[in-house]
């Protein structure tokens, strides 16, 4: 099947993962693609519409990223959002004028007569995040939409369906922000809304059946959501010519190692490897403190032990990864800047004797492959598990990595998932998780002084990940939460919590 497409063009802001998730999520493919893209590869993408995103330059820099004219003579509707409203301005014979200050935040917003804004409150509530705005709207077009300090934040020429706006409608600070994406994507594109991930999963092993009938195939199992999610698909086309090796470090949550066991081997009937590395791994990282010698200790000796088993197999046809499409725009696809370079992007294949790699998630977001893991009857406790570092507990254990740290983690972090469970957050908090700090401190417990680690609770709420605010846990579970960990875990004797945004912090603490 073919699915419909609108092209996202990546002008490099924070928010442009944000907006294909969107136009996702309306039901409605979409790809983000490096705004450079040549004309004749977009003639042959042949979109439904186009979509220019934000971006951190001014039009009028030397090397901004730019756009040849000849997109707006196409006969594709575009959608301009903030740096990509200025450049339609820009390019058409507008004016796009530097203010003193910088508008960052939510603004009151006054939409007139579009199909963009149809159906929805004249008067309203946006979020801007910008220094130049269009001062003049290009010859042909009108003004739809204005704020106090911006004239012109939104503007169209409905005739050849070119369409700009100062403010981001992807962030959910924009009140109907979704709706004016959807009336773009409906009203203006014509889109029919083919993009489900009931389909997505039928047209998936229908082709990987094709793709690996009689093929051996080879997966690393990490537990984590993306390889659990990569390899039940996989699994419902290959059957029992796939083995998945699952390498227990000894550095998963309390009940994970065992919970892939039990879920994948036993009630998926999966050919399922187990390599138990536990001691291996901790031997490895006795006396290690740097965090980034902990990562790569892990990464190095993890491929190893993934040798050894992926030796007894043999050589296979395919190796199967869950790359994602974070995965893919982060290592380089995109025009933002290359944030990291992930693992299953490299390193395992090296490794391997195999002919091709499979990644049947790589077009997916991370929210696409939880509803695919749930259409693949997958439980809730693999599909809705947390985002979690691939060197695991290592890095949430500030200093050496010891046994006794770990299974002090791992109890305080339960208790910390449970109640929060118990007090029906898990929906609505992004990431919540333990660390064990550097720092001790004295403690009282049963009369007798004790000397403990502090222990810190993370948790945070987001959309994306890209930044973050501290989630307000109620008190009274956050009560509830110490009293437990130093009631119940060894070595705890002082909870702390951590009410540090990102920026200027990051999620994890290594």
């Amino acid at each position: 099947m073919t699915h419909e497409k609108v092209l996202v063009l990546d002008f490099g802001g924070q928010y442009n993962q944000l907006i294909a998730r969107r136009v996702r999520e309306l039901g409605v493919y979409c790809d983000l693609m490096p705004f450079g893209m040549s004309m004749e590869k977009i003639k042959e993408y042949a979109p439904i519409g186009i979509i220019f995103t934000g971006g951190p330059n001014s039009v009028y820099e030397a090397g901004a990223p730019d756009i040849d004219a000849e997109i707006f003579a196409l006969g594709i509707p575009v959608l301009g959002i903030c740096y990509g409203c200025q450049l339609v301005a820009h390019k058409l014979g507008g004016e796009v004028m530097h203010a003193e200050t910088r508008e960052y935040g939510r603004s009151e917003i006054t939409y007139g007569n579009s199909a963009l804004f149809a159906g929805i409150p004249s008067e309203n509530v946006c979020w801007m995040s910008h220094t130049d705005f269009v001062g003049k709207v290009p010859q042909g077009f009108t003004v739809t939409a204005t704020t106090k300090t911006c004239p012109a934040a939104g503007f169209e020429d409905a005739s050849r369906k070119i369409y700009g706006i100062q403010f981001h409608p992807e962030v959910h600070h924009t009140a109907n922000g979704s709706d004016i994406l959807r009336n773009f994507l409906y009203n203006v594109c014509g889109a029919k809304g083919d993009w489900t991930m009931s389909n997505f999963v039928e047209e998936q092993i229908a082709a990987l059946k094709k793709k690996l009938a009689g093929k051996k195939v080879l997966c690393a199992m990490s537990g984590g959501v993306d390889s659990a999610v990569a390899a039940t698909l996989v699994h419902r086309a290959a059957g029992d010519n796939l083995t998945c090796v699952f390498v227990d470090h000894g550095l998963l949550r309390k009940g994970e190692a065992e919970e892939v066991v039990e879920v994948f081997r036993d009630k998926l009937g999966m050919n399922l490897v187990k390599a138990d590395a536990r001691d291996l791994f901790l031997s490895k990282l006795e006396g290690v403190a740097d965090p980034e010698s902990k990562r790569k200790i892990i990464g190095e000796e993890f491929i190893k032990v993934f040798e050894k088993e992926a030796k007894k197999i043999g050589a296979v046809d395919y190796l199967v990864q869950g790359t994602i499409y974070p995965d893919v725009i982060e290592s380089g696809k995109g025009a933002s800047a290359v944030i990291k370079s992930h693992h299953n992007v490299g390193g395992l294949p090296s490794v391997v004797d195999f002919k091709e790699i499979v990644e049947p998630l790589r077009d997916l977001f991370k929210d696409e492959v939880r509803k695919v893991g749930t259409e693949l009857g997958l439980p809730d406790s693999v599909v809705q598990r947390q985002p979690f570092p691939g060197p695991g507990l290592a890095i949430r254990i500030m200093g050496e990595v010891t046994e006794e740290k770990l299974q002090t983690l791992r109890d305080a972090d339960f208790i910390l998932r449970e109640e929060i469970a118990k007090a029906g957050l898990n929906k609505e908090i992004w990431q919540y998780f333990a660390v064990i700090t550097s720092t001790s401190t004295v403690g009282v417990m049963g009369d007798a002084r004790t000397y403990e680690p502090i222990i810190a609770l993370r948790a945070v709420t987001s959309v994306d990940a890209m930044t973050a605010d501290w989630a307000r846990i109620p008190y009274d579970v956050l009560e509830r939460i110490s009293s437990r960990i130093v009631n119940e875990v060894e070595h705890a004797n002082r909870i702390v919590y951590d009410i540090t945004s990102k920026p200027p912090a990051t999620i994890e603490w290594e």
